[in-house]
Protein backbone atom coordinates (compact mmCIF):
# COMPACT_ATOMS: atom_id res chain seq x y z
CA UNK A 1 0.00 0.00 0.00
CA UNK A 2 1.55 3.40 -0.87
CA UNK A 3 2.97 5.82 1.60
CA UNK A 4 2.36 9.32 2.60
CA UNK A 5 4.65 10.08 -0.05
CA UNK A 6 4.07 7.66 -2.59
CA UNK A 7 2.20 9.14 -5.81
CA UNK A 8 -1.14 7.37 -6.14
CA UNK A 9 -2.23 7.17 -9.79
CA UNK A 10 -5.99 7.84 -10.26
CA UNK A 11 -9.00 6.34 -12.34
CA UNK A 12 -12.30 8.15 -13.43
CA UNK A 13 -14.54 5.93 -14.24
CA UNK A 14 -17.87 7.84 -16.04
CA UNK A 15 -17.20 10.82 -17.88
CA UNK A 16 -20.58 12.73 -17.33
CA UNK A 17 -20.92 15.53 -15.14
CA UNK A 18 -19.80 14.42 -12.21
CA UNK A 19 -17.53 12.35 -13.34
CA UNK A 20 -15.62 15.28 -14.84
CA UNK A 21 -15.59 16.90 -11.49
CA UNK A 22 -13.55 13.83 -10.11
CA UNK A 23 -11.12 14.17 -12.96
CA UNK A 24 -10.41 17.99 -12.38
CA UNK A 25 -10.14 17.74 -8.29
CA UNK A 26 -7.49 14.69 -8.77
CA UNK A 27 -5.61 16.20 -11.29
CA UNK A 28 -4.93 19.09 -8.80
CA UNK A 29 -4.62 17.23 -6.06
CA UNK A 30 -1.19 16.93 -4.50
CA UNK A 31 0.24 13.34 -4.33
CA UNK A 32 -2.09 12.11 -6.86
CA UNK A 33 -1.79 11.62 -10.81
CA UNK A 34 -5.21 11.64 -12.85
CA UNK A 35 -3.87 8.44 -14.99
CA UNK A 36 -6.80 7.56 -16.75
CA UNK A 37 -10.40 8.14 -17.82
CA UNK A 38 -12.94 6.04 -18.82
CA UNK A 39 -16.29 6.01 -20.64
CA UNK A 40 -18.04 4.17 -22.98
CA UNK A 41 -18.51 6.94 -25.45
CA UNK A 42 -15.06 7.69 -26.73
CA UNK A 43 -15.21 11.38 -27.26
CA UNK A 44 -16.10 12.33 -24.00
CA UNK A 45 -13.54 9.57 -22.39
CA UNK A 46 -10.62 11.54 -24.61
CA UNK A 47 -12.48 14.94 -23.60
CA UNK A 48 -12.07 14.53 -20.03
CA UNK A 49 -8.76 12.76 -20.19
CA UNK A 50 -6.63 15.40 -22.31
CA UNK A 51 -8.27 18.56 -20.71
CA UNK A 52 -5.72 16.76 -17.64
CA UNK A 53 -3.13 14.72 -19.55
CA UNK A 54 -4.33 10.83 -18.75
CA UNK A 55 -5.51 8.38 -20.50
CA UNK A 56 -8.58 7.28 -22.08
CA UNK A 57 -10.35 4.03 -22.52
CA UNK A 58 -13.23 2.88 -23.68
CA UNK A 59 -13.69 -0.14 -21.37
CA UNK A 60 -12.05 -1.19 -17.77
CA UNK A 61 -10.74 -4.37 -19.86
CA UNK A 62 -8.82 -1.89 -22.32
CA UNK A 63 -7.28 -0.01 -19.29
CA UNK A 64 -5.88 -3.03 -17.61
CA UNK A 65 -4.79 -4.30 -20.73
CA UNK A 66 -2.68 -1.60 -21.13
CA UNK A 67 -0.91 -1.99 -17.85
CA UNK A 68 -2.67 0.28 -15.81
CA UNK A 69 -2.09 -0.62 -11.93
CA UNK A 70 -4.33 2.26 -10.37
CA UNK A 71 -3.78 3.44 -7.15
CA UNK A 72 -7.47 4.23 -6.73
CA UNK A 73 -10.90 4.64 -8.44
CA UNK A 74 -13.66 6.85 -8.88
CA UNK A 75 -17.11 4.93 -10.17
CA UNK A 76 -19.43 7.92 -11.65
CA UNK A 77 -21.01 5.58 -14.38
CA UNK A 78 -24.88 5.08 -14.38
CA UNK A 79 -26.32 3.75 -10.93
CA UNK A 80 -27.65 0.59 -12.78
CA UNK A 81 -23.68 -0.23 -13.53
CA UNK A 82 -22.25 0.41 -9.94
CA UNK A 83 -22.17 -3.00 -8.90
CA UNK A 84 -20.80 -4.23 -12.26
CA UNK A 85 -18.01 -1.62 -12.29
CA UNK A 86 -17.11 -1.55 -8.72
CA UNK A 87 -16.47 -5.46 -8.17
CA UNK A 88 -14.40 -5.45 -11.61
CA UNK A 89 -12.30 -2.60 -9.92
CA UNK A 90 -12.05 -4.03 -6.06
CA UNK A 91 -11.24 -7.73 -7.66
CA UNK A 92 -8.29 -6.48 -9.03
CA UNK A 93 -7.51 -4.76 -5.73
CA UNK A 94 -8.17 -1.04 -6.57
CA UNK A 95 -9.40 0.61 -3.72
CA UNK A 96 -12.97 2.80 -4.94
CA UNK A 97 -14.85 5.63 -4.10
CA UNK A 98 -18.44 4.98 -5.86
CA UNK A 99 -20.90 7.37 -6.44
CA UNK A 100 -24.11 7.64 -4.19
CA UNK A 101 -26.53 5.94 -3.76
CA UNK A 102 -23.85 2.97 -3.47
CA UNK A 103 -25.90 0.42 -6.28
CA UNK A 104 -29.29 0.00 -7.24
CA UNK A 105 -30.42 -2.07 -4.90
CA UNK A 106 -30.01 -3.10 -1.02
CA UNK A 107 -28.97 -6.83 -2.40
CA UNK A 108 -26.40 -5.10 -5.04
CA UNK A 109 -24.98 -3.21 -1.72
CA UNK A 110 -24.45 -5.91 0.38
CA UNK A 111 -22.69 -7.93 -2.34
CA UNK A 112 -20.18 -5.10 -3.56
CA UNK A 113 -19.51 -4.68 0.53
CA UNK A 114 -19.19 -8.55 0.61
CA UNK A 115 -16.84 -8.56 -2.36
CA UNK A 116 -14.67 -5.28 -1.04
CA UNK A 117 -14.27 -6.77 2.70
CA UNK A 118 -13.26 -10.47 1.02
CA UNK A 119 -10.60 -8.32 -0.84
CA UNK A 120 -9.54 -5.66 1.81
CA UNK A 121 -9.91 -3.69 -0.39
CA UNK A 122 -11.37 0.16 1.00
CA UNK A 123 -14.97 0.87 -0.56
CA UNK A 124 -16.15 4.59 -0.12
CA UNK A 125 -19.27 5.57 -0.81
CA UNK A 126 -20.20 9.37 -2.23
CA UNK A 127 -22.76 11.06 0.07
CA UNK A 128 -20.85 14.30 -0.74
CA UNK A 129 -23.38 16.31 1.88
CA UNK A 130 -21.28 14.48 4.42
CA UNK A 131 -18.53 16.73 3.52
CA UNK A 132 -20.76 19.77 3.46
CA UNK A 133 -19.31 22.88 5.53
CA UNK A 134 -22.70 23.56 6.87
CA UNK A 135 -22.66 19.92 7.90
CA UNK A 136 -19.18 19.69 9.52
CA UNK A 137 -19.97 23.32 11.38
CA UNK A 138 -22.75 21.67 12.90
CA UNK A 139 -20.91 18.40 13.75
CA UNK A 140 -18.94 20.01 16.01
CA UNK A 141 -22.90 21.01 17.79
CA UNK A 142 -23.58 18.19 20.95
CA UNK A 143 -26.68 17.60 18.81
CA UNK A 144 -29.56 15.56 19.82
CA UNK A 145 -32.16 15.75 17.06
CA UNK A 146 -35.87 15.39 18.09
CA UNK A 147 -37.38 16.74 15.41
CA UNK A 148 -36.03 17.11 11.56
CA UNK A 149 -37.51 19.07 8.64
CA UNK A 150 -35.59 19.01 5.59
CA UNK A 151 -36.56 19.79 1.64
CA UNK A 152 -34.41 19.36 -1.56
CA UNK A 153 -35.43 20.54 -4.56
CA UNK A 154 -34.28 20.64 -7.78
CA UNK A 155 -35.61 21.78 -11.16
CA UNK A 156 -35.66 19.08 -13.50
CA UNK A 157 -31.79 18.28 -14.98
CA UNK A 158 -32.47 15.52 -17.49
CA UNK A 159 -29.76 13.91 -15.02
CA UNK A 160 -30.07 10.50 -13.29
CA UNK A 161 -33.25 9.32 -14.88
CA UNK A 162 -32.17 5.52 -14.31
CA UNK A 163 -33.91 6.29 -10.98
CA UNK A 164 -36.14 8.32 -8.93
CA UNK A 165 -36.48 10.88 -6.79
CA UNK A 166 -35.80 9.17 -3.46
CA UNK A 167 -32.65 7.29 -5.17
CA UNK A 168 -31.36 10.97 -6.83
CA UNK A 169 -32.27 13.48 -4.15
CA UNK A 170 -33.79 12.29 -1.12
CA UNK A 171 -30.80 9.60 -0.71
CA UNK A 172 -28.57 12.73 0.29
CA UNK A 173 -30.47 13.71 3.42
CA UNK A 174 -31.19 9.63 4.37
CA UNK A 175 -27.91 9.41 4.91
CA UNK A 176 -27.76 12.88 7.17
CA UNK A 177 -30.76 11.92 9.30
CA UNK A 178 -29.37 8.39 9.79
CA UNK A 179 -25.76 9.90 10.79
CA UNK A 180 -27.30 12.51 12.94
CA UNK A 181 -29.62 10.11 14.63
CA UNK A 182 -28.23 6.69 15.74
CA UNK A 183 -31.01 4.97 17.39
CA UNK A 184 -32.86 2.21 14.77
CA UNK A 185 -35.31 3.10 12.44
CA UNK A 186 -38.72 2.26 13.83
CA UNK A 187 -41.48 3.05 11.22
CA UNK A 188 -41.48 4.66 7.61
CA UNK A 189 -44.10 6.54 5.72
CA UNK A 190 -44.41 7.92 2.27
CA UNK A 191 -46.06 8.91 -0.24
CA UNK A 192 -45.20 10.17 -3.59
CA UNK A 193 -45.70 10.08 -7.48
CA UNK A 194 -44.13 10.60 -11.09
CA UNK A 195 -44.59 13.78 -13.11
CA UNK A 196 -41.91 13.58 -16.18
CA UNK A 197 -40.39 10.18 -16.10
CA UNK A 198 -41.96 6.92 -15.50
CA UNK A 199 -40.27 6.80 -12.10
CA UNK A 200 -41.36 8.98 -8.58
CA UNK A 201 -40.35 12.97 -9.01
CA UNK A 202 -41.39 13.96 -5.95
CA UNK A 203 -41.79 12.12 -2.71
CA UNK A 204 -42.31 12.97 0.72
CA UNK A 205 -41.10 10.65 4.02
CA UNK A 206 -41.64 10.56 7.41
CA UNK A 207 -39.24 8.91 9.58
CA UNK A 208 -39.66 7.55 13.32
CA UNK A 209 -36.58 6.43 15.32
CA UNK A 210 -37.00 3.98 18.46
CA UNK A 211 -35.53 6.96 20.30
CA UNK A 212 -38.45 9.37 19.24
CA UNK A 213 -36.73 11.08 17.19
CA UNK A 214 -39.01 11.86 13.81
CA UNK A 215 -37.93 13.32 10.50
CA UNK A 216 -39.95 14.77 8.11
CA UNK A 217 -38.25 14.62 4.55
CA UNK A 218 -39.18 16.15 0.91
CA UNK A 219 -37.63 15.87 -2.46
CA UNK A 220 -38.53 16.65 -5.78
CA UNK A 221 -36.70 17.06 -8.92
CA UNK A 222 -39.39 19.14 -10.90
CA UNK A 223 -39.53 22.22 -8.74
CA UNK A 224 -39.24 25.96 -10.21
CA UNK A 225 -36.43 27.17 -8.06
CA UNK A 226 -33.75 25.04 -5.83
CA UNK A 227 -33.79 24.08 -2.06
CA UNK A 228 -31.24 22.55 -0.36
CA UNK A 229 -32.31 23.04 3.43
CA UNK A 230 -32.37 21.11 7.00
CA UNK A 231 -34.47 22.26 10.10
CA UNK A 232 -33.19 20.40 13.35
CA UNK A 233 -34.59 20.63 16.50
CA UNK A 234 -32.75 19.04 19.87
CA UNK A 235 -33.74 19.81 23.62
CA UNK A 236 -31.66 22.93 23.81
CA UNK A 237 -31.49 24.46 20.49
CA UNK A 238 -32.68 25.15 16.62
CA UNK A 239 -30.05 24.44 13.72
CA UNK A 240 -30.46 25.41 10.54
CA UNK A 241 -28.67 24.49 8.05
CA UNK A 242 -28.88 26.07 3.95
CA UNK A 243 -26.73 23.74 1.88
CA UNK A 244 -27.19 25.99 -0.96
CA UNK A 245 -25.98 28.98 0.39
CA UNK A 246 -23.51 27.63 2.45
CA UNK A 247 -24.92 28.96 5.52
CA UNK A 248 -26.10 27.83 9.44
CA UNK A 249 -26.97 29.12 12.39
CA UNK A 250 -28.21 28.04 15.84
CA UNK A 251 -30.84 29.43 18.24
CA UNK A 252 -30.33 28.97 21.52
CA UNK A 253 -32.71 30.34 24.75
CA UNK A 254 -31.24 33.80 25.31
CA UNK A 255 -30.19 33.70 29.37
CA UNK A 256 -32.93 34.54 31.83
CA UNK A 257 -35.38 32.85 29.10
CA UNK A 258 -38.03 31.65 31.92
CA UNK A 259 -38.03 35.80 33.69
CA UNK A 260 -38.13 37.18 29.64
CA UNK A 261 -40.79 35.04 28.63
CA UNK A 262 -42.74 35.83 31.28
CA UNK A 263 -42.01 40.00 30.71
CA UNK A 264 -43.27 39.30 26.81
CA UNK A 265 -46.41 37.08 27.63
CA UNK A 266 -47.34 40.24 29.91
CA UNK A 267 -46.65 42.56 27.18
CA UNK A 268 -48.74 40.32 24.83
CA UNK A 269 -52.03 40.58 27.26
CA UNK A 270 -51.70 44.35 27.64
CA UNK A 271 -51.33 44.99 23.88
CA UNK A 272 -54.76 45.52 21.63
CA UNK A 273 -55.47 42.70 19.11
CA UNK A 274 -54.38 45.38 16.74
CA UNK A 275 -50.92 45.87 17.88
CA UNK A 276 -49.93 41.95 18.01
CA UNK A 277 -48.37 41.57 14.48
CA UNK A 278 -46.53 44.54 14.62
CA UNK A 279 -44.97 43.65 17.96
CA UNK A 280 -45.00 39.50 17.87
CA UNK A 281 -41.60 38.96 15.54
CA UNK A 282 -39.55 41.30 17.56
CA UNK A 283 -40.65 40.11 21.20
CA UNK A 284 -40.36 36.41 19.84
CA UNK A 285 -36.87 37.48 18.47
CA UNK A 286 -35.74 38.75 21.65
CA UNK A 287 -36.27 35.49 23.65
CA UNK A 288 -33.16 33.88 21.47
CA UNK A 289 -29.54 33.53 20.64
CA UNK A 290 -28.74 33.78 17.23
CA UNK A 291 -25.32 32.53 16.30
CA UNK A 292 -24.10 32.34 12.67
CA UNK A 293 -21.77 29.07 12.21
CA UNK A 294 -18.26 29.90 10.51
CA UNK A 295 -17.90 27.68 7.57
CA UNK A 296 -14.72 26.98 5.75
CA UNK A 297 -14.84 27.74 1.74
CA UNK A 298 -13.66 24.01 0.80
CA UNK A 299 -15.78 22.39 -2.44
CA UNK A 300 -17.91 19.26 -0.51
CA UNK A 301 -16.35 17.00 -3.30
CA UNK A 302 -13.01 17.99 -2.51
CA UNK A 303 -12.70 17.17 0.96
CA UNK A 304 -14.65 14.23 -0.05
CA UNK A 305 -11.91 13.09 -2.51
CA UNK A 306 -9.54 13.72 -0.34
CA UNK A 307 -10.86 11.95 2.30
CA UNK A 308 -10.68 8.78 0.47
CA UNK A 309 -7.22 9.60 -0.53
CA UNK A 310 -6.38 9.81 3.25
CA UNK A 311 -8.32 6.28 3.91
CA UNK A 312 -6.34 4.59 0.93
CA UNK A 313 -2.94 5.86 1.86
CA UNK A 314 -3.88 4.32 5.87
CA UNK A 315 -5.86 1.74 5.16
CA UNK A 316 -8.07 3.66 7.53
CA UNK A 317 -11.84 2.98 7.88
CA UNK A 318 -13.29 5.34 4.84
CA UNK A 319 -15.72 8.17 6.51
CA UNK A 320 -19.27 7.73 4.43
CA UNK A 321 -18.78 3.23 4.74
CA UNK A 322 -20.51 0.84 3.01
CA UNK A 323 -22.49 0.00 6.23
CA UNK A 324 -23.31 3.50 6.06
CA UNK A 325 -24.31 3.47 2.30
CA UNK A 326 -26.13 0.45 3.29
CA UNK A 327 -28.35 1.71 6.01
CA UNK A 328 -29.34 4.76 3.75
CA UNK A 329 -30.27 2.74 0.94
CA UNK A 330 -32.21 0.38 3.04
CA UNK A 331 -33.85 3.43 4.17
CA UNK A 332 -34.97 4.84 0.39
CA UNK A 333 -36.10 1.20 -0.17
CA UNK A 334 -38.56 1.69 2.75
CA UNK A 335 -39.53 4.91 1.08
CA UNK A 336 -39.68 3.25 -2.11
CA UNK A 337 -41.91 0.62 -1.08
CA UNK A 338 -44.54 3.70 0.70
CA UNK A 339 -44.34 5.48 -2.47
CA UNK A 340 -45.73 2.30 -4.79
CA UNK A 341 -48.13 1.19 -2.17
CA UNK A 342 -49.65 4.44 -1.62
CA UNK A 343 -49.05 5.99 -5.24
CA UNK A 344 -50.26 9.90 -6.29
Amino acid sequence: MPGDSALLDAVVVGAGHLGRHHARIYAAMPGVRLSAVVDVDPRRAEETASRHGARAFTDLQQLFAGGARPGLASVAVPTRDHLEVATALIERGVPVLVEKPMTATLAEARALARTARERGVCLQVGHVERFHPALRAAKRLKLEPRFIESHRLAPFSFRSADVGVVLDLMIHDLDIVLHLVRAPLREVRAVGGAILTPTEDVASARLEFEDGAVANLTASRVSLNPMRRMRVFSHDFFLSLDFGKKYAFVARKAPGFAGRLAEKWSLIAATPPERLKEIAPTAFRDLLEIEELSLDDEEPLQAELASFVHAVRTRGEPEVSADDAMRALEAAEAVLAEVRRRPW
